[in-house]
């Protein structure tokens, strides 16, 4: 596969791995049902993907800068089939909570592809190539609750399961076939590999402010989602299938991926960012001042699919931002810069869920936004006071150390 069609093909491969932690949310209800628990013990399957996800960024997704990415590639989307299958079999609430760690830990597999992406294009289109492979990973995180509700809707919430791990399972022979073999950027063992990660967080304050702006904003963004499937049940009985079909509505969001990536190349990611921050949060008063309205209900549903499109753009825009950033650090270890921002990212994302699953069983609805916002203010006080305040420069240079750990 070679020109144009390599960055969709990756962008496909994030959309394939990446779904598999998502298929839950919409389902949480229909799954505690089934396995005879309630919405505040299945919010703790959400989080469980989200915790499993991290562990799998901070221990697999190294090997991308030491190994062949193919065949790691390869090895990952086998096992994630495997336990996409052990949780279409899961019949307690124990058994589906490892399932959705062990489904967290492989579908990581989607960091082992991003940092592909800047190394195949001129360094002044680098973020445009992000932009272009996030754009599937957001397609696939937003597109996998609405196909996670039809199926169910179909064949019961086992069912997707079943169907993502044939999904998963097919990718390994297509992935052989199109991808070439890749040479490892280092010559590190693996325990040296994961010293080195404490060496470059330590030494790298711009990738520390990136981690903390990701981790708070995708908190919220995670507290939005593992909850919408509650409120939509309390306010409108309306069931899994429905908060599927607001992944598609999100999916417009994901879109801007690209656009973000060339405004980055054009602008700088700082004003990304701030651009990226005030979205999200004017976008989720939006949503919390449609729950608060008097209005029909049709009323109510555009309200809420307009701030849904908003929030999506937002955090696209900023993960974009974020990580046009951190890879202009260092091109041979973006695989290890792209483990410590996207482990704190979903350190964030399973914080935020879990927090949420606690908020919605004491305040509901209105406790929740009150959380959402004020993790997103926050991120945006990182943004405002942090070290790219005062290193105001578009891309910082590679300052990477590329020596071995001593």
């Amino acid at each position: 596969m070679q020109g144009r069609w390599v960055l969709p093909f990756l962008g496909v491969a994030c959309a394939v791995g990446v779904a598999s932690i998502y298929y839950n949310q919409p389902l949480l209800l229909v799954m505690g049902g089934s396995l005879h628990e309630s919405a505040r013990e299945m919010g703790f399957v959400a989080v469980a993907t989200q915790v499993g996800y991290a562990l799998g960024i901070l221990s697999f997704v190294p090997l991308g800068d030491i190994t062949d990415r193919r065949k790691l590639m390869m090895r990952m989307y086998a096992c994630v089939s495997v336990a996409l299958l052990m949780a279409a079999a899961a019949h307690t609430l124990a058994l589906a909570i490892v399932a959705s760690v062990l489904i967290g830990l492989m579908a990581s597999v989607t960091h082992v592809v991003v940092p592909m992406a800047p190394e195949l294009v001129p360094k002044e289109r680098r973020g445009q190539a992000i932009g272009t492979v996030m754009t599937g990973l957001l397609l696939g995180i937003l597109l996998a609750r609405s196909f996670a509700g039809w199926i169910a809707g179909i064949g019961g919430w086992r069912s997707v399961y079943v169907v993502a791990a044939l999904m998963n399972a097919a990718f390994v022979p297509l992935l052989y076939k199109v991808m070439p073999r890749t040479t490892p950027r280092q010559s590190l063992s693996y325990k040296e590999t994961l010293q080195s990660l404490w060496t470059m967080f330590r030494g790298e304050p711009l990738l520390r402010e990136a981690g903390a702006v990701g981790a708070l904003s995708f908190a919220a963004f995670s507290a939005f989602w593992t909850t919408l499937t509650f409120v939509l049940h309390k306010n409108y009985g309306m069931g899994p299938s429905v908060a599927g079909t607001f992944g598609i509505v999100g999916a417009a969001g994901a879109l801007a991926a690209p656009f973000a990536g060339r405004l980055a190349d054009r602008r700088g990611t700082r004003y990304v960012l701030t651009v990226a921050g005030a979205i999200m949060t004017a976008c989720l008063a939006w949503i919390w001042l449609s729950e608060i309205v008097h209005a029909p209900l049709a009323v109510h549903m555009f309200l809420l699919v307009a701030g849904v499109v908003g929030l999506d753009l937002g955090m696209q825009t900023l993960q974009v931002g974020n990580q046009t950033r951190i890879f202009g650090l260092g091109e041979s270890a973006r695989s290890r810069l792209n483990t410590l921002y996207m482990t704190m990212y979903f350190v964030g994302g399973a914080t935020g869920s879990a927090l949420a699953s606690l908020v919605w069983a004491r305040w509901e609805w209105n406790g929740v936004c009150v959380l959402e916002i004020s993790l997103v203010v926050s991120a945006g006080l990182c943004h405002a006071f942090g070290y790219s305040k005062t290193h105001a420069v578009a891309l910082m240079p590679a300052r990477v150390r590329e020596e071995e750990p001593a």
